[in-house]
């Protein structure tokens, strides 16, 4: 398997909650809701850098698609990374997120390992990390 990852999909308790939040809080690009003419398939997609996209689907619908038992969610189980050029980038995005709606559950701050970041949890409680690593070159 080559390590390609092309969609990202996060399981939503609200779609049009989880859309709002990435498109009007956040500005992300999308289509809006698609696919509600199917059982179990609306969905939204967003343009991510590179081709990605990012999807949100309803969690009861992502478990009947991949046939798993939907559980309680944890967000320690991963984090969503957003990388920036600088100290001041972090901290405007999590100013941007927190107006978006954004839990922030670890303010910007330096970091241990030499960089500067800082957490926060969307309306689904999906971790996502703004960070600046001054190893990283982050083109625009």
């Amino acid at each position: 398997m080559k390590p390609r990852v092309t969609v990202i999909t996060l399981g939503v308790n609200d779609l049009e909650r989880s859309v709002k939040f990435y498109r009007d809080g956040l500005g992300f690009q999308t289509e809006g809701i698609i696919g509600t003419e199917f059982e179990h398939g609306a969905v939204a997609f967003f343009d991510l850098e590179s081709g990605i996209k990012l999807a949100v689907w309803n969690r009861a619908d992502l478990a009947h698609e991949a046939k798993v038992v939907q559980g309680t969610p944890n967000p320690a189980e991963f984090t969503l990374g957003h990388n920036v050029g600088s100290k001041e980038e972090v901290d405007k995005v999590m100013v941007e997120t927190e107006r978006a709606g954004a839990v922030i559950t670890d303010p910007p701050h330096d970091a241990f390992w030499g960089g500067y970041s800082g957490h926060f949890q969307d309306p689904d409680g999906h971790l996502w990390e703004v960070v600046w690593n001054p190893a990283w070159e982050i083109g625009e």
